[in-house]
């Protein structure tokens, strides 16, 4: 059993100090996949809602997936509602044809980061990207952490690095 595993066990026991440090071990990992998902703007209110949910939660809890996989599962879903919150509030505004130019692509002089590559990613490849290539998931728990078959991680993994790829090299032809 993984320390956060055993951690977050021993906080449904009642065991504060436990509790405290399972937040402290997993909060790189769950706030790292929400400034990803939704935004750096964002991920400080995400992680806490992460973690309210979470000690809501942890009577529920089993241990038969991993700590981390659960925390994550949380994450994503908290993700995906906040992505709803903010369409359903979402007022258009017509953009003029030079600022329709400036947010299809960059300044010839402009620096392209990858983790503004990887913001642009259909969301469901972003997910899965993150999840495995950037927090070092196995595609086992990612699987688990998106409720998809793992064939439906290897396969948006796949897509977005070519998706990445393709946006390099589009970057660097500007």
């Amino acid at each position: 059993m993984d320390e956060l595993t055993r951690l977050l066990l021993d906080a449904q026991q009642g065991d504060r100090l436990a509790l405290a440090a399972a937040i402290r071990l997993s909060q790189p990992d769950v706030w790292r996949l929400a400034a990803y998902l939704v935004g750096a703007g964002e991920a400080d209110d995400l992680t806490q809602d992460v973690y309210v949910e979470m000690f809501r939660g942890l009577g529920r809890f089993r241990g038969d997936s991993s700590g981390r996989t659960w925390l994550l599962a949380i994450t994503r879903h908290r993700c995906i509602d906040a992505r709803r919150r903010r369409q359903r509030r979402r007022i258009f505004v017509p953009l003029t044809d030079e600022h329709a130019q400036l947010a299809v692509a960059p300044a010839p002089d402009a620096s392209v980061g990858l983790d503004r590559l990887i913001k642009r990613l259909n969301p469901d490849r972003r997910l899965t990207f993150v999840l495995t290539q950037v927090l070092g998931c196995s595609y086992d728990e990612a699987a688990k952490i998106c409720r998809v078959p793992i064939g439906t991680v290897r396969s948006r993994v796949a897509r977005a690095r070519e998706d990445l790829v393709a946006a390099l090299r589009a970057a660097d032809a500007i």
